[in-house]
């Protein structure tokens, strides 16, 4: 089959939609399919091919003013009608509800070709981007606004922002998602407490739960043992604003109290990576805090065996790849009760679950996991067992076994009345 891919974002920008992307293109080429993938063009590390079977077409972009990171692509009907054309895709996948995937449901509607879209990011949760309240705090301002906390009484104002869960531009974000993906034929989630949250959301298309996956023989699988004298804590992933590091600092400062010779490794870069650095300066842990700037997936098997705890503070995950390539290798981890997280963070099983933006509770649960060493290894083998069950292989085969049921069902004069038929299983 031929599938024709469109994301907002894709390599060499390196986050998690655009590893799921190649791993399963590029695995699915090895069966036989075609892949086009329509993604934004970033400049002189472009590239235009991933081996025979994958090609991707560049988009002219902008950027969005307030993350600059967030690529914006300029309409190109013309470009899309001919890439339509040519490669003739017997499926469209979108993998963004941005502007790309917009022309590309748009696209697909005029040419009738079946449409699946999955939902890797909840945008709607993203909406600090246009929010003056968390960059002004975050950015340049953040150590003067803090000589003054008591006054302006932050920390009550963080209550109500943080937890304002349907302001009106997370409404709008929310409508503009919903309306992309409820045009879709199939809406494919990476987690089952996802899938629950779309459905809340108003998502009324057929949901079905494809984890990404990853490839299990590249990370060690090995129960750990605890370095209780200087404990290492790792977080990776992109740095920005919505995946909270401010939080796991001020976590781990309370961690650095109780095990002075503890470190703190952030792995990744982003927009919020300099307040984050002045943050671990004030809090006296410049010397203790790590910051190694982007690190290539590929070599990142090698590195989480290192540590001996994975923290984050994310309170956005729709599965969570770091989290799992991180609990693959052994390790026990502490996140927050958000979204995706639980279903690989299983609170008491290979870690603990902290009410989101609680810095206090996240401490404690860090401190109790690196005090009892016994403990620690029944945590360690139990990240090893949730993990198998999102091997890749596995994984693509789902992937496959979705494409292959809605080309078929949407063949025929009641194509869409099939698809639900078919699909019923998966709501």
């Amino acid at each position: 089959m031929r599938v024709l891919y469109f994301s907002d974002t894709f390599l060499p920008k390196t986050d998690g939609v655009a590893v799921s992307i190649k791993n399963f293109s590029e695995l699915l080429t090895l069966r036989g399919h075609e892949f086009t993938i329509c993604a934004p063009r970033y400049g002189e590390d472009d590239f235009e091919r991933m081996g025979d079977n994958i090609h991707v077409v560049r988009f002219r972009s902008g950027f969005l003013p307030s993350y600059p990171d967030i690529k914006v692509v300029l309409p190109s009907p013309g470009k899309i009608k001919k890439v339509i054309e040519e490669f003739q895709p017997d499926l469209i996948h979108i993998h963004t509800p941005g502007l790309l995937g917009l022309y590309a449901i748009n696209a697909a509607e005029r040419y009738g070709i079946p449409t699946i879209g999955t939902y890797h990011t909840l945008m709607a949760e993203q909406e600090m981007y246009v929010s003056f309240y968390r960059l002004f705090k975050l950015d340049k301002l953040f150590f003067k606004i803090n000589k003054f906390k008591k006054k302006l009484n932050i920390d009550e104002l963080d209550k109500y922002v943080k937890f304002d869960n349907f302001n009106i531009r997370k409404k709008i974000i929310l409508k503009i998602c919903n309306d992309l993906y409820n045009r879709c034929d199939v809406v494919i989630s990476p987690s089952h407490l996802i899938k629950q949250q779309l459905i809340e959301y108003g998502i009324e298309r057929p949901i079905t739960v494809v984890s990404n996956g990853m490839d299990l023989k590249r990370f060690s699988g090995k129960i750990k043992t605890l370095n209780q004298q200087a404990p290492k804590i790792l977080h990776v992933g992109r740095i920005s604003y919505e995946k909270n590091c401010d939080v796991v600092i001020n976590a781990f400062k309370l961690v650095h109290e109780k095990f002075p010779k503890a470190t703190l490794t952030i792995i990744g870069e982003g927009p919020a990576i300099e307040s984050l650095k002045r943050q671990a300066e004030h809090l006296e842990l410049k010397d203790a805090v790590i910051f190694t700037g982007f690190v290539p997936n590929a070599e990142l098997h090698t590195i989480y065996p290192q540590y001996d705890l994975f923290l984050t503070a994310s309170t956005m995950e729709t599965q969570g790849l770091v989290v799992l390539e991180a609990i693959a290798c052994g390790l026990p981890a502490v996140g927050v009760d958000s979204f995706a997280l639980p279903e690989l963070i299983q609170d008491g099983k290979n870690g603990y679950i902290a009410p989101a933006f609680d810095v206090k509770k996240l401490a404690e649960l860090s401190i109790k996991l690196l005090s009892d060493e016994k403990q620690y290894q029944i945590l360690s083998r139990n990240s090893i067992e949730i993990a198998s069950g999102h091997e890749m292989e596995k994984c693509v085969d789902d992937m496959e076994s979705v494409y292959e049921k809605v080309i078929e069902a949407m063949k025929g004069k009641e194509k869409k009345k099939s698809l639900f038929e078919m699909l019923m299983d998966f709501m």
